[in-house]
């Protein structure tokens, strides 16, 4: 595991006793080169003072040079509160050089006792740190954190922060300017702030942890690179750990993040991070790079300066690193799945409520050679509701919507009084010009299937209100679930597969729609095995695959005791698929990871699509009922392993 490594001159800052603004902390630095020098702009922590009639330890900005970025002098005050909206303290700057000036964004206190409402962000310009030419208000909520790109992208200028940060979950976001005067417009904030999940990086976690924007971005040949904190247990107080992570972000679209650390950089574990005005606090604040090394500048313990080091090349090549595991059918022989080294691809966004417990389960379908899935989401009120994630290549996440594209509407997947409902488990499939989705209707108390479509060039054009009025296809008041369509009609008849009591079941159907009056019944198509590894209950994961071999269809199995998730594949006849074939003796894919074994529900791996690109199938499946995954298997060694298989073994 990479680390940053301490510089041997820490603390580079520590408080001056003898100077009553910086006596108690001199911290959260913040560090520009140019011209050769070295600019530190740093929070200063005075002793308990008489400050506009309250007592407090009040924060202001200081300065100070260096010609090594290791030793700084000529220390002094730099920004001080002098109006209403920073009038009790100015508290951890961040500053970036553009166009000619410095820009130092930091937190402004407009009240004491310190509350939300009066928690912003200010900038003061300066172009040569002895005068402060302008300073002003920025955000109009509680924020804090701001840093400028370096450089304009696109022609914009473009800034990280961090909001909400006294009003959980804290959220990391990307803000983008046309001109210098929206940086502290309230126009332009009201507006970007009534969208603020469009504008979130998903770097949060878990809803009990806290993200906060460390330094201002910096460029590398691969990215931009965003140091940040992460505090794990924030919420719940006791047990907070303190940790440097850093994430890439794409050059040209910064919302996009690429990749991320998965083990902190760096925790307080010196002397001097863990004894200070706030133990245990290692907390980023600068970076930049030099000599092929990212120097990272961090508060320690809210009192003093820490710089961290780490060879840039390395730190972008475990950003990433690549790890694959394959899936063996059989120990000791060559696996047939190889999980994505990038796994898990989906992974629930803590910053947006409803997907902030699970995104899991998804549907795929292969449109204009693009793989789209769309995935179960489980919100904070615990209701289910479908989002979208496309890839290009099958297995990186290109583009994910901050808002879900299919919402609970029907009584049979409302719940009454709200919560514990929604639509879950989706399945896509194309047939005759349309696409279908098939997904467990769940409100509250009665799990049936549900139906809507949807036009492609609709779905493909992200038109998502015209999803077609779902209708129920199950009887009430019998738990049916697990369904999806053939990607063909099979003698003129639609073909579904559902999941009726503990088994697969099967009907063939000539108008869909007729399913609202005359619901799913069919006939039994798989039935668990009491001496197998699929004992207690089976069910069906994406639409089939269509071989020569027969229909590939590979179906989910529980086993108990351990209740255990794992995955097994059938044949079934071309123009019979009520016929089994062929049935995998053992699974062929069960949970081995940890985002697998561990999460809302565990030890599952739980596909609801496939799809198949250069006779390689990618299987999507929900991990533990939290995240997604992918898996891929040659199609040809797929068929040969379950064609070994006893005929309609266990069916």
């Amino acid at each position: 595991m990479l680390t940053l490594e301490r510089s041997a001159e820490n603390p580079l800052l520590r408080p001056r006793y003898e100077e009553v603004w910086e006596s108690r902390g001199s911290f959260n630095a913040s560090v520009v080169r140019e011209d050769g020098a070295f600019h530190m702009v740093y929070r200063g922590q005075s002793a308990e003072q008489a400050h506009r009639g309250v007592s407090l330890s009040l924060s202001t900005v200081g300065y100070a040079a260096s010609e090594d970025g290791v030793h700084f002098h000529d220390r002094r005050q730099l920004i001080v509160p002098e109006h209403a909206w920073e009038a009790f303290g100015c508290e951890d700057p961040r500053v970036t050089y553009l166009d000619g000036k410095y820009y130092i964004f930091y937190t402004a206190l407009s009240a004491y006792p310190f509350s939300p409402p009066a928690i912003k962000l200010g900038v003061a310009l300066t172009r040569d740190f002895q005068t402060i030419e302008e300073k002003h208000p920025v955000t109009t909520f509680n924020s804090k954190a701001m840093a400028l790109f370096p450089r304009r992208i696109d022609g914009k200028l473009a800034a990280v922060l961090s909001v909400h940060t006294d009003l959980p979950p804290a959220k990391i976001a990307l803000a983008l300017f046309e001109r210098e005067s929206d940086l502290w417009s309230p126009d332009y904030w009201e507006d970007w702030y009534a969208h603020l999940d469009s504008h979130v990086l998903p770097l949060l976690r878990s809803s009990a942890d806290q993200v906060e924007v460390g330094a201002a971005p910096v460029e590398t040949d691969a990215g931009w690179l965003l140091i940040y904190s992460d505090i794990q247990n924030y919420l719940r107080g006791a047990g907070r750990v303190f940790g440097i992570h850093a994430a890439l972000l794409d050059h040209d679209d910064p919302s996009r993040v690429i990749a991320r650390t998965q083990q902190p950089l760096l925790q307080a574990e010196a002397p001097y991070e863990m004894n200070g005005f706030v133990p245990d606090v290692a907390f980023p604040s600068g970076a930049l790079v030099r000599d092929g090394r990212l120097d990272v500048y961090y508060g320690a313990a809210d009192t003093g300066v820490g710089l961290a080091s780490v060879d840039l090349k390395h730190l972008l090549r475990e950003l990433r690193a690549k790890r694959s595991r394959p899936v063996s059918a059989v120990p000791g022989k060559k696996a047939l799945f190889v999980r994505y080294e990038g796994n898990p691809i989906v992974a629930p966004r803590p910053e947006l409520g409803w997907e902030a417990r699970g995104t899991f389960n998804p549907a795929a379908v292969l449109l204009d050679d693009q793989v789209h899935l769309v995935y179960r989401a489980l919100g904070e009120n615990d209701t289910s509701v479908l989002g979208y994630a496309l890839s290009r290549d099958g297995l990186t996440v290109d583009e994910r919507p901050s808002e879900p594209i299919y919402l609970p509407r029907e009584p049979i997947e409302l719940a009454a009084n709200g919560g514990g409902s929604g639509c879950e488990d989706p399945r896509l499939t194309l047939i005759d010009g349309r696409l279908y989705l098939l997904y467990t209707a769940y409100n509250g108390h009665d799990a049936r299937i549900a139906l809507s479509s949807i036009a492609p060039e609709d779905f493909l054009a992200r038109r998502w209100e015209t999803w077609e009025r779902p209708i129920a296809v199950s009887a009430p008041e019998i738990w049916d679930k697990d369904a999806c369509l053939f990607p063909r009609k099979v003698d003129g008849k639609f073909v579904v597969v559902h999941r009726l009591s503990v088994g697969i079941w099967i009907d063939l159907v000539e108008d869909l729609r007729d399913l609202e009056q005359h619901w799913l019944g069919g006939k039994v198509l798989l039935t668990p095995r009491p001496d197998r590894w699929d004992n207690r209950k089976v069910g069906a994961c994406g639409p089939p695959i269509e071989t020569e071999a027969g229909w590939l269809f590979l179906y989910h199995g529980i086993t108990d005791p351990g209740s255990i998730y794992s995955v097994g594949a059938t044949l079934l006849d071309l123009d019979d698929p009520t016929k089994v074939l062929a049935r995998t003796e053992g699974p062929i894919f069960e949970p081995e990871e940890d985002y697998e074994n561990r999460g809302v529900v565990n030890n599952v791996v739980f596909p609801c699509g496939t799809v198949v690109r250069d006779q390689k199938v990618y299987v999507y499946y929900g991990g533990a009922d939290r995240v997604v995954g992918v898996a891929v298997a040659d199609l040809g060694e797929l068929v040969s392993h379950v064609r070994a298989s006893p005929a309609g073994a266990g069916g």
